[in-house]
């Protein structure tokens, strides 16, 4: 009888192959997934999504995000609540925070749950999650918890409340649903939730040699500020925190810093790690030389603990998928970084296919 691991092994191999030719095919109507995948439990191909943020305005964007997944051979619930529109936000607070809620009443927890976008709304759920109920369910049943950005404050919740871990990786709207779909972000989405020992690699070279391990853990850095001295920010120490952002101009992500700095989170680290924050054309309002690398020597010279860059994760087209709330080990040098993760949770890729996810260009 074949081993755990040797099957997760088996069905990747199997998900890889034709991988890309489906870039360049048109955009189909799923068959039933059911009927294409027979054997496949239920709980193992069932995605709930989850719109704990803003809403997602483009009902076509919506459409390509769900049929997609479903060619890939999922079953996508809850998707009324991507539809739902309250002011700014993806329907009221109630209704957003029972889509959390609700789960704890079920017999059984789906493979994944998937935000839907970010935006800005989810800390206004935070005191009335059900994290005595939800979070042993969640880790009983390995349900993958997946999105970022705003999303960050769910998952720094339910790591905080209830040791639950998620991934920091492709949501429904941007990602799945996007004209066009990134192949690289695809393979990285599949490979970090079906691979045993999943390793992330930036050839960006690094000013310090080093090499350590701990919880890694983390996520946008507007949310993770914001919760700074409430009970749902995760009290980690030798840790080796993540942090991205977009759109925010040298300073403001210099005093977001200062802030972990003051309140002694970020000495408490083994580790720091930056992703993507999306600079592109933003110039500080206050000194036009004033740079993300100003920022990040600031930080150094504060710090003991060493600070690495080019993490390939942030508010970007191509981005690999990061294991939040599991132990992780890091290898530095002049020659890049090496972040191997272990230990989290994983599926089968029992009918998943990076061809199917990638089927078409819209």
């Amino acid at each position: 009888m074949l081993s755990r691991r040797s099957l997760l092994r088996t069905g990747l191999s199997l998900a890889a192959i034709g991988m890309l030719q489906a870039c360049s095919s048109p955009m189909r109507r799923p068959t039933s997934p059911t009927a294409a995948y027979p054997t496949m439990p239920l709980q193992n191909r069932e995605i709930t999504l989850l719109a704990c943020s803003g809403s997602l305005p483009s009902a076509t964007q919506r459409q390509h995000g769900i049929d997609r997944l479903q060619q890939a051979g999922f079953d996508v619930t809850n998707r009324e609540a991507i539809d739902r529109q309250y002011q700014r936000f993806a329907g009221t607070d109630q209704q957003r925070l029972q889509d959390l809620n609700q789960l704890s009443q079920r017999q059984d927890m789906p493979r994944m749950l998937l935000a839907g976008r970010g935006g800005y709304g989810a800390c206004r759920l935070l005191p009335d999650i059900d994290y005595a109920r939800l979070c042993p369910m969640l880790k009983e049943a390995g349900t993958q918890i997946m999105g970022y950005s705003d999303f960050t404050a769910i998952q720094l919740a339910l790591l905080a409340k209830g040791g639950v871990g998620s991934f920091a990786g492709p949501m429904l709207y941007s990602d799945f649903g996007g004209r066009n779909i990134s192949p690289y972000t695809m393979q990285q989405f599949i490979q970090a939730t079906t691979t045993p020992d999943w390793v992330v690699r930036s050839q960006t070279m690094q000013s310090v040699n080093d090499h350590g391990e701990g919880i890694f853990w983390g996520g946008n850095l507007s949310v993770l500020s914001s919760l700074v001295g409430s009970p749902y920010l995760p009290d980690i120490r030798g840790g080796l925190l993540f942090l991205e952002d977009v759109g925010e101009q040298p300073y403001r992500l210099e005093r977001m810093l200062q802030q972990l700095y003051l309140a002694g989170i970020l000495q408490r680290q083994r580790a720091i790690f930056l992703g993507d924050f999306s600079m592109g054309r933003i110039v500080d309002a206050y000194d036009a030389g004033y740079t993300l690398d100003s920022v990040i020597a600031q930080l150094r010279q504060q710090l003991k603990v060493p600070i690495f860059t080019g993490i390939p994760f942030g508010h970007i087209h191509d981005k690999t998928t990061l294991p939040l709330g599991y132990p992780a080990r890091f290898n530095s040098s002049e020659n890049g970084l090496e972040l191997q993760f272990s230990d989290y949770t994983l599926q089968s890729t029992t009918g998943l296919t990076l061809e199917n996810l990638l089927q078409g260009k819209l």
